[in-house]
């Protein structure tokens, strides 16, 4: 089948599970809280798939919580400072990141992050990761009153690159990311070496384009 290519002022993407691996990072955190309380570890396999839920999809996994449990926002906030004594334990970029960024600046394409991850954890990841220093946008989870799936941060990423919503590409791991693009009037990519949720299906999606390795995002741009 034939690769679709779209004519782009700019690329944005998602963070987790998209340019860089934390999975393991957000996993430690919750196996930290599930050590201090004498229970067995459990295998990375089953925390992977739900890393770009971030604190809601660990607890789910390490304790069974969800939102609406009593339990759940002192949990979440215990979860939250583990994770701050780990964010660089063990993320990094994805393999093909670097040489993506690279050609994006080669084309002076300008790109961002769009990430629900709130800044304050954000920032130290990208200070210790110099690959993405280059961003020309980056907004957090609660940079504006409304993260994703709502459209607001893609939107406000674009005007911060000067790029028409419409001409923007973003790429990320997860279903709302491809709501949030699709709400935003911008060509969506689901990036099916990330997360993904439970299913690992993305077809239902309906984004404009899979790819199966950062790289493979430079085939779909057109330029203006």
């Amino acid at each position: 089948m034939k690769r679709p290519a779209f004519a782009v002022q700019a690329v944005l993407f998602d963070l987790d599970g998209t340019l860089v691996d934390s999975a393991p990072d957000l996993a430690l955190a919750a196996e930290r809280m599930r050590a201090a309380r004498g229970l067995p570890a459990l295998p990375m396999a089953g925390y992977r798939p739900h890393a770009s839920a971030g604190a809601r999809g660990m607890l789910r996994i390490a304790f069974g919580l969800t939102p609406d449990d009593e339990r759940y926002d002192v949990f979440r906030q215990e979860f939250l400072h583990e994770y701050t004594q780990c964010l660089l334990h063990s993320t990094d970029c994805f393999d093909g990141v670097a040489e993506l960024v690279d050609a994006l600046e080669r084309m002076r394409l300008p790109w961002g992050i769009v990430t629900n991850k709130a800044q304050r954890l954000t920032a130290p990841v990208l200070a210790g990761l110099p690959t993405l220093a280059p961003a020309g946008a980056v907004v957090c989870g609660d940079t504006l009153p409304r993260a994703k799936p709502h459209p607001d941060p893609l939107l406000e990423a674009a005007r911060r690159l000067g790029a028409a919503p419409a001409a923007c590409l973003y790429v990320g791991d997860d279903e709302r990311d491809i709501v949030a693009g699709r709400a935003a009037g911008m060509f969506t990519v689901a990036a099916r070496y990330g997360y993904l949720g439970e299913s690992g299906e993305t077809g239902h999606w309906a984004a404009d384009a899979e790819v199966n390795s950062p790289l493979e995002v430079l085939k779909l741009l057109q330029l203006p």
